[in-house]
């Protein structure tokens, strides 16, 4: 049971992305629907039960960890876990433990996960206009998340902003976000709406602001140096010289991103999804609760699941549809 986490074209897993909770305190509008019906919390995996999980797949090799939602930082007690993911940083077997939020929280918790070993963090923002984001998130409050983003730099981490490409939304703002987070020091990513779960009366299609377009728009004010740097992800980087600050490009609907994919997913209901886009799926809840006393049938079931990690997703939006959408939200795969 020692031997690495390889899949079946070779590649190692070595990230583990979790779902810790399925709710937010947002809800924008190519997410989830305005009046969203949650899990039932007696479904979701204890903070214990994501403990062992994640505890199993470090001892199997995976070396980061990205906790995510949802919104991770509105679950309870929450920084408890994060203390305890802590013992895998100090003894090294653990290289990165990281976080994805919407930043809503981060002005109460940024010390908190600093103090646990969080050094990097990405934080969701897809417009500096208070009204849209009042719009486009119907229930956020852009200066709550500023105040976060600066509570987080104050900590030390290191920020990126992570901005979904939105056609007649936020192609205004493709200049001033990239000045902005210049003058600041940040990281930008710019991702393409997926298509995951029921959004209600929003049409993706009306959303879709591909990033080849974005791009073009890019290079017609500065400079872009490709990277050769991957994550292993779906991120591809450029520089733009004029500032030296990197920005990336997500694209899962005009690119397929999965030849170096070393990730998977586990939901916040114990739930292993070894491609984001594919609906296959292994149960873990049940390898951890029907043998409390012992790890090895979730090692096994771990690595059963990993023996059937797809090549790649089916994303697509050619042809005016919505080719290789999935019913489930993203709120419950993570983010």
């Amino acid at each position: 049971m020692d031997a690495p986490l390889i899949d079946p074209f070779a590649r190692a897993i070595t990230y583990l992305r979790v779902s810790v909770t399925d709710r937010c305190d947002f809800r924008c509008v190519y997410c989830m629907s305005e009046n969203m019906t949650f899990l039932p919390k007696n479904e979701l995996l204890t903070l214990e039960e994501l403990d062992r999980i994640c505890s199993t797949f470090v001892g199997m090799g995976v070396e980061k960890l990205r906790i995510t939602g949802g919104e991770p930082l509105v679950r309870r007690d929450i920084m408890n876990f994060f203390r305890s993911m802590t013992r895998h940083l100090d003894n090294g077997a653990l290289k990165e433990l990281t976080v994805t939020t919407n930043g809503s929280q981060l002005e109460r918790f940024a010390d908190d996960l600093w103090n646990a070993g969080v050094r990097r963090i990405n934080i969701s923002l897809d417009t500096r206009d208070e009204q849209k984001f009042a719009d486009i998130t119907r229930w956020g409050r852009l200066p709550q998340v500023l105040r976060g983003i600066d509570a987080a730099q104050k900590a030390g981490m290191r920020v990126k902003i992570n901005t979904v490409a939105l056609k007649g939304f936020n192609e205004d703002e493709l200049l001033s976000l990239t000045e902005w987070c210049a003058e600041r020091d940040m990281d930008l990513t710019w991702i393409e709406v997926m298509p995951m779960g029921d959004i209600g009366n929003e049409n993706r299609l009306d959303q879709y602001w591909p990033l080849k377009d974005l791009r073009t728009s890019l290079a017609d004010h500065y400079t872009l140096t490709d990277l050769p740097e991957s994550t292993g992800g779906p991120a591809r980087y450029v520089r733009l010289e004029e500032t030296g600050q990197k920005i990336g490009f997500i694209t899962p609907l005009t690119h397929n991103f999965c030849e170096s994919c070393n990730r998977v997913r586990l939901t916040c209901t114990g739930e292993l999804f070894m491609c984001l886009g594919q609906e296959d799926n292994a149960d873990l809840r049940s390898a951890l609760r029907n043998h409390p006393d012992t790890d090895e049938p979730l090692e096994v079931a771990i690595r059963n699941a990993i023996a059937l990690k797809p090549k790649g997703h089916d994303f697509d939006y050619s042809r005016q549809r919505l080719d290789g959408q999935m019913s489930r939200h993203m709120s419950h795969t993570g983010g």
